[in-house]
């Protein structure tokens, strides 16, 4: 059993136009050192008039439509201590401009400093089966304080949505060098052109992740994919949706390079927010497998419970999932918000 008590708070400022935002994260783990850290999540000063935003600071961008993998969001780190899915997220320093007009919305940023990824402790769950040396390596002469940019033009055209983005700057998935007892990451520099789309029909969601990356390889990926949703389903006031998607990779040792995804998502449509997620991946290709289950709800008004499990299967040793098939979890957690 590993313990650990989880900090985050939000302190927001507003008038006239103008908005600070505060958001810190602590973390005290009672079996990982690397797991007990602290980042500054969000601390960004946004004004907005008329048609246009302005923000500069520490902020956390999303982008992506689809449910088993996010292959276009590119602008935070990921932070590997909280969980393996990429879904927990390093504050980005940045400078960003928004534009709302009638033809679409464009962000553009400017990302002038670089946050390595973060990994738990070798004796850790979800952990790799190698210590990761602090020293990383970089393509660029400037380390970690090249200078990033990107765009994203986003708009909606009757019962469609979509997306396209562009990146120039420092990969956030490092390469791993070889050490006697260690791997160093290595981290290059990339473009990335990516596309999202969305299509709503009725009680179906039609989804679509891609991208392009010209880095050390030339890598295409894309998950498509689609969410039905059966809205009273027996009779009830339940929705059950039913999510079913594929992904694919062209680089060989991607996690999902050749995976169909079944997942069902249950609102409980209640007070306190209830909803249960379960899914299975499946590897078309090979032996192996990854479960996974997410719940969450609200107890009374300012408690929160939240259940995450994961299951791993595979028998192939040069499959990334190989280092995890002993780390079957289910974490339990209270959060309590003032």
């Amino acid at each position: 059993m590993q313990n650990s008590l989880m900090l985050e708070t939000e302190w927001l400022w507003q008038n006239d136009g103008h908005i600070i935002n505060f958001k810190p994260f602590f973390r005290i783990d009672s079996h990982d050192s690397e797991r007990t850290h602290a980042d500054i999540r969000e601390l960004q000063w946004l004004h907005y008039w008329q048609d246009y935003e302005i923000s500069v600071g520490i902020g956390r961008v999303f982008w992506g439509v689809t449910e088993s993998t996010h292959l276009v969001d590119v602008i935070n780190q990921t932070d590997a201590v909280e969980g393996f899915d990429g879904e927990d997220k390093l504050g980005q320093p940045m400078l960003r401009f928004k534009m709302v007009k009638d033809w679409g919305t464009l962000d553009s940023y400017i990302l002038p400093y670089f946050r390595e990824r973060t990994f738990a402790g070798r004796d850790s769950r979800l952990s790799l089966p190698f210590d990761v040396d602090d020293n990383a390596r970089y393509e660029s002469s400037r380390r970690e304080h090249h200078l990033d940019y990107a765009f994203r033009y986003s708009n909606s055209v009757e019962t469609w949505d979509f997306a396209l983005s562009y990146f120039n700057g420092t990969n956030r998935e490092p390469e791993f060098i070889p050490q006697q007892n260690s791997v160093v990451p290595f981290y290059a520099q990339m473009q990335q052109i990516g596309l999202e789309l969305q299509n709503v029909s009725g009680d179906w969601l039609w989804k679509l992740e891609a991208r392009y990356r010209d880095s050390i390889r030339n890598e295409f990926a894309s998950t498509t994919g689609v969410e039905y949703t059966q809205v009273g389903v027996f009779d009830t006031v339940y929705d059950l949706g039913w999510i079913a998607e594929y992904s694919y990779d062209n680089h060989d040792v991607a996690l999902n390079q050749n995976d169909i995804f079944i997942g069902w998502r249950l609102a409980l449509n209640d007070a306190n927010g209830s909803e249960i997620l379960f899914g299975i991946s499946q590897d078309l290709g090979k032996s192996e497998q990854a479960i996974k289950l997410e719940a969450s709800g609200r107890l009374e008004e300012r408690w929160k419970w939240q259940i995450e499990g994961w299951a791993f299967s595979t028998n192939n040793d040069e499959r990334p999932l190989y280092t995890l098939k002993s780390d079957d979890f289910i974490a339990c957690s209270i959060s309590y918000f003032f």
